[in-house]
């Protein structure tokens, strides 16, 4: 596993990136920012980036790998930042390994993502066949394809060289069998029985996440703080300016609701 580690004896946040994304395409405003006051973990998770491979990817295995990791660096408990599909990894790693964990930030996530529980079975089934046809594809394919995508959605030549190296290094079918993880994934059975601080960050302009997905899952998690940001789903990378301060302030209130202080750092 890949890892952006700022060291130092700081309390630790762990930042777990989105779908398609890697720890610098989705934190990269961020990790320097919040390293004047923490330890900060940045990981590219199973799969995405330079991520753990393998023939299968779920999100209890990124939430299992996460914990092997905080406990070999023994940061352990850290606060979780999740983002997106960062959410329920950050969620599924406080219920399967509750000692690592003082708080969670959840930022443009919900408990269930968009996605119909009925025609889950199905997308399952068309993600993991559709996997094993993209892993017989040969990767220049893979390559001319996402460099089409990214130019013709960014007109920097080298930041638009750089997000293709960096995405180019995530494994697509992994990818897909990712996105059917997602579709299946349900939490709002136990998300009322998190016990740890947690504060939600809103994008309140999201066409990914819906708002109204983000607000319930603020609701819904006992005592949770919220903050919001009006901007769409990319708000950690195209609103950094205000997205890096929210997050900052989410990280110190829920370390110190975790532990009875005031500010640290």
């Amino acid at each position: 596993m890949w890892v952006w580690d700022s060291a130092g004896d700081r309390p630790t946040v762990l930042l777990l990136h989105g779908w398609t994304s890697t720890a610098a395409l989705n934190w990269s405003p961020t990790m320097l920012a919040l390293a004047r006051s923490w330890r900060v973990v940045a990981p590219d998770l199973r799969g995405h980036g330079r991520g753990i491979r393998g023939r299968r990817f779920t999100l209890e295995d990124c939430a299992d790998d996460l914990a092997g990791l905080v406990r070999t660096l023994d940061t352990a408990p850290v606060i979780v930042v999740g983002y997106s599909m960062g959410g329920p990894i950050a969620q599924l790693l406080w219920r399967r390994h509750p000692d690592v964990v003082a708080g969670m930030v959840l930022c443009a996530t919900g408990a269930r993502l968009p996605g119909r529980a009925d025609l889950a079975p199905a997308v399952t089934a068309v993600g993991m066949g559709l996997s094993y046809l993209i892993s017989a594809i040969p990767g220049g394919w893979h390559q001319q394809a996402l460099t089409r995508m990214v130019e013709a959605r960014d007109d920097n030549p080298d930041r638009a060289r750089w997000v293709i190296s960096e995405q180019g290094r995530s494994d697509p079918a992994l990818l897909v069998q990712a996105a059917a993880a997602l579709n299946n994934y349900d939490a709002t059975p136990w998300i009322g029985e998190i016990d740890v601080p947690t504060t939600v960050i809103i994008t309140t302009k999201d066409r990914t996440v819906p708002p109204d997905r983000q607000w319930q899952l603020a609701r819904t998690i006992p005592d949770a703080e919220h903050a919001t940001i009006a901007w769409g789903h990319r708000a950690c990378v195209e609103a950094a300016d205000r997205f890096v301060p929210a997050l900052d302030r989410a990280c110190h209130s829920t370390w110190g609701r975790a532990h009875g202080i005031g500010r640290t750092g």
